[in-house]
């Protein structure tokens, strides 16, 4: 068979078994649950969690400038303006340039209208936003196509299998490992070796993603 996985339970008795601890109560699956919460938050910001990339787009209206992104959007990876959408003798994809706040902040007059050509991302906490400029006109419909990195989902929000494909399971219950023998008492000593089993995991995790997107590329 090829179904292998750790529901939530298993991956926790896991990660304390590895800790020289055991799960006992309900208050150390609290504990390790919200543990790897970080431990995802940790991956988002390190640009790993490449399983959870999707797509979107946002029609453009005339006249209007700032966009909201959906709200467990981590960030964009690419996007490009789509003129003609559903036509093929008409679809076109445009580049749109991103821009920092600073580049924004020095455009002279942020009300001009034509086709975008340059989008600021604003990674707000709760609703990440664009704002595109030229503002869109009227001459055609605009699209705002984009391809995102969103976050993974909750671990214990109502799912017992993690948001996670098989391939990460080591590194997911290495990083975990290590994180509670932080909070431990008396797994001080371990901490050493569990660091040197979640950094070797998690590179050679990233190694194999970044070869698979390098060849998909």
């Amino acid at each position: 068979t090829t179904d292998f996985n750790l529901d939530l339970v298993e991956l926790v008795e896991e990660a304390f078994e590895r800790a020289g601890s055991e799960m006992r109560s309900g208050y150390d699956l609290r504990t390790a649950r919200r543990s790897l919460n970080l431990l995802f938050a940790d991956w988002a910001n390190r640009g790993i969690n490449m399983w959870t990339f999707d797509s979107g787009a946002i029609n453009l209206v005339p006249g209007t400038a700032t966009y909201n992104l959906p709200s467990d959007t981590v960030d964009l990876i690419e996007h490009v303006i789509r003129t003609g959408a559903g036509d093929a003798a008409t679809q076109a994809d445009l580049t749109i340039t991103r821009i920092s706040v600073s580049t924004y902040a020095t455009i002279p007059n942020k009300l001009t209208q034509a086709r975008p050509i340059q989008v600021w991302i604003d990674r707000q906490p709760q609703t990440p936003t664009i704002t595109v400029w030229p503002v869109p006109d009227d001459s055609q419909a605009y699209q705002f196509v984009y391809w995102r990195l969103r976050r993974i989902d909750d671990a214990g929000n109502g799912v017992n299998t993690m948001d996670v494909p098989f391939r990460f399971l080591p590194c997911m219950v290495a990083g975990l490992a290590y994180y509670l023998a932080i909070k431990i008492p008396g797994a001080e000593a371990r901490l050493p070796i569990l660091k040197q089993q979640y950094d070797r995991s998690e590179e050679h995790t990233s190694e194999l993603q970044s070869h698979h997107d390098l060849v998909c590329r």
